[in-house]
């Protein structure tokens, strides 16, 4: 492996100390001083219309200074989701709608001086409903007599299958060859049909924003959003403001996940603030954070995968629906990763089949969430690999070896699916899945444990593994850009869009930058995130930002070195060629300067400049990250209760530019994984009201989940990527829920095709197979 002497090195957080000593860095933090709260009425219908909304009496109320309703604001339809332009998702939300379509949705809001105020006015609005059916059952939703989004006005940007009198917000198809043809040549053929549930994200910061109004009467807004260029473009047009007049600040988010990849009480800051000339803010409650947000999308997925008796895998059929819950938000995108982040795994097939349907329900909007449907299309393919294995009589291992991704390799489903340029698709120019597969085997000691030991009565310990890919960033449509300033002293301002959310961004950037400017950290400042101050970036999302704004950085930084040399070049009186630099010291010809100097002097008194650079990323491929995961389980035969005593995870991200924020990524990932696998579901009435809306309802991993995290990376280089780097923020989540079956059926027979894998789910999975 390279040697390198910043990048690649355990590189202490940009932001930790000021994190540990309880620096104000959070949004709500931030907030101004007696800034008017705002708080949201919520309706207790899962469908429902608006037929008389009074709000005398809450206007009245002493301390009460403005009550929107859907009556008073713009009736402009707009995505929440913070995508590229144009958004991929429909236009089917509104601020306020006559409608509301879960139990949840916003009514009104209201600001007033203080929160116990803003709460007893909610109390005083009357609402007169007419009730509505709901649909909460997606599998009944396409073509149901009750159409959830009847009203005139929402569309979509472009074409994406939005066919909102179905119910249908999305739809996708796609093929390469014949599936049928190949099937009937195939000598083995299995088909198995899952389903995953809605998970929450629980992030530990709630959803926060605030705004205010700065001297040249431009609106401010402090948002711990994940896109705050896709907020600033997103909010205008939907107020009627020029983009101009709009400027997003992203303070520290104390976690996402995807879930602030979205709007959740910007509007309503911006209007109270807009319309009363005075700050506002708005903080989720948790029980709004888990029933008023985001969840992931809950889909069924059927796999049929055939195979030939030389060993091939030939075809694979993959059928989905998708609930994307009241609002179509990352409807269409979340469905696609379920096809061109997994699929492409096998990529030696002669003919592959992807499609389906995502549909409205009345639930929670789902939207994005870590692993984006790759984790459900991976539950659904990993498991069948093992079905299939096991019929065919060979070794699961040996079936992934011969027929899945390696380097120099590609799939037709990269170019079909957008990640190649016309006529060609992605080539892996970096691919050590089959090293990942081998050195989990051996880590999980699976020769010894596979398929399953007896340990003690009732207690059966067992192994399962499955692989996984993601991508980085979005090709031809992601951007970042990066600006570097010399200061006086020798040191470096860098400012990007980047958003850190807690993922460690802007220390990865600035290794980066010190890397190639052969400096060290303490000489790099970082700003990012502010709409008015910092370039262009897409946001944190797609796994893009060590890739994709990591790349900005790069390109940036070989820039200002570049410069850096025709000054001293120019000060030295050499040729440009003639000079070396070593971070600190410019010589040429037996002449020396410092960059101290240097940076002196062209401030100061030496045909005075500024030098500072910009330059951008632009991505035509999606390099993907690859993992092989292994997990040995322990389960009692008698309760089915399991532990999970080791999880192995294999990683190939190129070059880790700080091992210990990659390994955190990655164990995080598994952790989160591990919850939807095992336990984590939304769950409600029958009459669509969440029940899982707290930390008692709703249990999250600790570092109890998992008795041992066992993690490792390949030595692997990705030629695009910055000093050799992939994507490592999304791999991590996808293989935990089909290693988890796997485990489970390894150690018992039985499979559970629905998530999460409970005791009692293995109960009746028992059962069921007893009962045939």
């Amino acid at each position: 492996m390279k040697q390198f002497k910043v990048v690649n090195n355990l590189t202490p957080s940009k932001h930790g100390k000021g994190l540990m000593m309880g620096r104000p860095y959070y949004t709500d933090d931030l907030a101004e001083h007696h800034s008017l709260v705002v708080k949201i009425l919520r309706s207790p219908h899962a469908f429902a219309r608006i037929k008389n909304i009074d709000t005398s009496e809450a206007e009245k109320l002493p301390g009460v200074e403005c009550v929107l309703t859907h009556k008073n604001v713009p009736h402009v339809s707009f995505s929440r989701a913070g995508q590229g332009y144009p958004e991929p998702s429909p236009h089917d939300k509104f601020v306020l709608d006559e409608y509301v379509r879960y139990v949840g949705d916003e009514v009104a809001a209201v600001a007033a001086v203080s929160e116990d105020i803003a709460n007893q006015a909610l109390k005083l609005i009357k609402v007169e409903y007419e009730v509505l059916e709901p649909i909460l059952n997606f599998e009944n939703a396409v073509d149901n007599k009750v159409v959830i989004h009847p009203e005139d006005g929402i569309h979509e940007m472009f074409p994406i299958g939005f066919e909102p009198k179905r119910n249908i917000a999305a739809s996708y198809h796609m093929n390469v060859g014949d599936v049928d043809e190949v099937f009937k040549k195939c000598d083995y053929v299995v088909e198995e049909t899952f389903l995953t549930q809605a998970q929450a994200h629980a992030m530990l910061e709630p959803h926060a924003s605030n705004a205010r109004l700065d001297a040249h009467n431009r609106l401010v807004i402090y948002s711990s959003t994940q896109t705050p260029f896709h907020m600033r473009r997103i909010l205008a047009k939907t107020l009627g403001l020029p983009v101009e007049k709009v400027r997003v600040i992203k303070p520290r988010v104390g976690g996402g996940f995807g879930g602030k990849q979205a709007f959740h009480g910007e509007m309503f800051c911006a209007l109270v603030t807009l319309r009363t000339h005075k700050p506002s803010r708005c903080v989720y409650t948790r029980e709004e954070v888990f029933g008023c947000s985001y969840t992931r999308h809950p889909m069924k997925i059927t796999m049929k995968i055939g195979a030939t008796k030389d060993g091939k895998i030939r075809a694979i059929d993959c059928h989905s629906l998708s609930d994307t819950g009241a609002y179509g938000e990352h409807a269409l995108t979340v469905f696609m990763i379920v096809g061109s982040k997994v699929l492409p795994l096998y990529n030696k097939v002669d003919a592959v089949r992807f499609g389906g349907d995502v549909v409205y329900t009345n639930h929670v909007s789902a939207g994005a969430y870590r692993g984006y449907g790759a984790i459900q299309g991976n539950y659904a393919l990993e498991a069948t690999i093992d079905v299939l294995a096991e019929k065919m009589g060979v070794d699961p291992i040996k079936l992934r070896e011969d027929n899945s991704m390696r380097e120099k390799e590609t799939s037709p489903i990269f170019e079909i699916m957008g990640e190649g340029t016309k006529g060609t698709a992605m080539i892996m120019e970096s691919c050590k899945l089959p090293y990942c597969i081998k050195r989990g085997r051996e880590l999980i000691g699976w020769d010894e444990k596979y398929p399953r030991k007896e340990v003690g009565p009732h207690k059966v310990r067992a192994v399962g593994m499955a692989i996984a890919m993601q991508g980085s960033g979005i090709p031809f449509l992601d951007m970042a850009s990066c600006t570097i300033k010399l200061n006086d002293g020798g040191s470096y301002m860098v400012t990007v869009g980047a958003t850190d959310i807690g993922q460690g961004s802007d220390t990865i950037i600035s290794q980066i930058v010190a890397e190639e400017l052969q400096t060290t950290m303490d000489k790099i400042i970082i700003y990012s995130s502010d709409t008015d101050l910092t370039p262009y970036d897409c946001g944190a999302y797609a796994s893009s930002t060590t890739y994709v704004s990591g790349n900005a950085a790069y390109n940036a930084a070989c820039k200002m070195r570049e410069v850096l040399l025709e000054e001293a070049a120019k000060l030295m009186e050499v040729k440009v060629d003639d000079v070396e630099f070593d971070g600190k010291i410019f010589k040429a010809k037996g002449k020396s300067l410092s960059l101290d100097d240097l940076s002196t002097m062209r401030l100061y008194n030496n045909d005075t400049h500024q030098i500072a650079v910009t330059d951008s990323f632009h991505g035509h491929v999606s390099p993907p990250p690859f993992m092989a995961g292994y997990a040995e389980i322990e389960i009692d035969t008698e309760t089915y209760e399991y532990k999970v005593l080791n999880y192995v995870s294999v990683v190939d991200c190129g070059t880790t530019i700080n091992p210990g924020l990659a390994k955190g990524q990655v164990e995080g990932g598994i952790l989160q994984g591990l919850g939807m696998a095992g336990y984590e579901e939304v769950k409600y009435t029958p009459k669509g009201k969440m029940l899982s809306n707290t930390f008692d309802t709703y249990h999250i991993p600790t570092c109890l989940t998992v008795e041992k995290l066992t993690t490792e990376f390949a030595d692997s280089y990705e030629v695009s990527g910055p000093f050799g780097a992939k994507s490592v923020g999304e791999i991590g989540i996808d293989t935990p829920p089909a290693v988890l079956c796997n485990a489970i059926y390894n150690a018992l027979g039985v499979r559970v095709h629905s998530l999460p894998i409970t005791p009692e789910h293995i109960f009746e999975a028992v059962k069921a197979k007893e009962g045939k």
